[in-house]
């Protein structure tokens, strides 16, 4: 049995359901499935297929990390749906973790940008004079005042081991349950069609 904390991290806030096991083995336990949809079918049979290879069950965790986005909004919406679930029945806490967070272990300061639709991107400055996240255009990354970090230059492994290991390093810390890290409206078009009509 393993004798420091786990960590069961997982992230579905981009095309992939990537899940990461920490303190299970002498080494982080890494699985990224890549897909554009079906993560909400997909993610519970992955994390138990995890803890099972590694000799594990539920009860064995520790701590839960969780992406937060910002991402995909049905994404965010099923992997912090369930790590709450998860934290509550297991009476574990949960981490949200945000992509700006998980995109490098490096120093502080720097400003790290996620990709977003239609030229844009999400920005936000770690470290010292931290800004909240916010909208912008690309064309606005070339003037800031500290190192770019950008989340796709990070593989989907070191993403999903960073959510781990973060989530290790807040687990003395007080914190909220874990919540979608939305920053922009979402972009859905209404129904062009009327509701059907309920009869009595």
């Amino acid at each position: 049995m393993p004798t420091s904390p786990v960590i069961l991290a997982f992230d579905t806030s981009q095309a992939w359901c990537a899940a990461c096991l920490l303190g299970a083995s002498d080494t982080p336990i890494v699985r990224v499935d890549h897909m554009a949809r079906g993560q909400a079918e997909h993610l519970m049979v992955l994390l138990e297929e995890m803890l099972g290879n590694a000799g594990l069950t539920w009860h064995d965790i520790d701590i839960i990390g969780v992406g937060i986005g910002p991402g995909n909004f049905t994404g965010i919406r099923i992997s912090v749906a369930a790590a709450r679930g998860l934290a509550m029945s297991l009476g574990i806490p949960a981490v949200g973790v945000s992509a700006f967070q998980s995109a490098t272990r490096q120093d502080p300061p720097y400003w790290v940008s996620v990709d977003a639709p239609r030229d844009q991107a999400y920005i936000q400055r770690l470290g010292a004079d931290e800004t909240i996240p916010e909208l912008v255009s690309a064309t606005q990354l070339t003037d800031l005042d500290a190192p770019l970090v950008h989340a796709s230059d990070a593989s989907p492994e070191a993403r999903i081991e960073n959510i781990a290991t973060y989530a290790l390093s807040l687990k003395n810390q007080p914190h909220s349950a874990p919540a979608p890290l939305y920053v922009r409206a979402p972009d859905a078009a209404p129904p062009r069609h009327a509701a059907p009509v309920i009869l009595p």
